[in-house]
Order: C-alpha cells, then structure tokens, then sequence
C-alpha cells in the first residue's frame, strides 16, 4: 500500500471543490481516496491480454428492454378527485391555487 494521496493534495483537491474540510472528515476522506487508488492499483496488475474488446456495449445487450405505456385511468382519476378534495378542503383558494397569508410585508 504505497501512499497515493496526502494532506497537501488532499487540501489542493478541496479548493478547487470549493469544500471546507474539518480535521475529521479530512482523515476519513484521505482513508476511503487511498483505498479507492489502491483499487485501481490492483486493477492494474490484471491481465487483460485475453479480453475481448468491446467497441459497443450493445454487442453485450440482446434486445431492447422497454415496457409498454400504459395510463392506468382508475389511478388517474382517483389521483385527480384527492387533489380535488385538497383543493376543497383549503381555507381560501383562487381557481385551482392554494391561498396562503403573505409570508413578507
């Protein structure tokens, strides 16, 4: 495990993301980006002399997966009269909006 990221580049990283770090979360950021470049380090040392190389990841898919659109027309309706019934139920409303007391004077 040879030390892929420290303070300073950690700190550089952190300006150019515009976040402030606290002495904590800088510890714990600096642990999980280490793991994650020792991952890719690991990755490195695999063997990919044999892998097919894939010029389009739809050689991989078999068919298009889509569902058909249905509108469900009891679900719509029951959806239309409950906001009915909220619209109804407010104090005061003007057409279909909702009438609140001003929040600034």
């Amino acid at each position: 495990m040879s030390v892929l990221i420290n303070k300073k580049t950690l700190e550089h990283l952190a300006e150019l993301a515009r976040i402030d770090l606290k002495s904590q979360e800088e510890k714990k950021l600096l642990k999980d980006l280490q793991e994650i470049l020792d991952y890719f380090e690991q990755l490195k040392e695999l063997d990919t002399g044999n892998a097919e190389l894939l010029e389009d990841m739809n050689q991989t898919i078999p068919k298009n997966v889509f569902r058909d659109d249905k509108v469900d027309l009891d679900r719509r309706q029951k959806e239309i009269e409950e906001v009915g019934r909220i619209i109804g139920s407010f104090p005061e409303t003007k057409e279909k909006f909702l009438k609140t007391p001003p929040v600034f004077e």
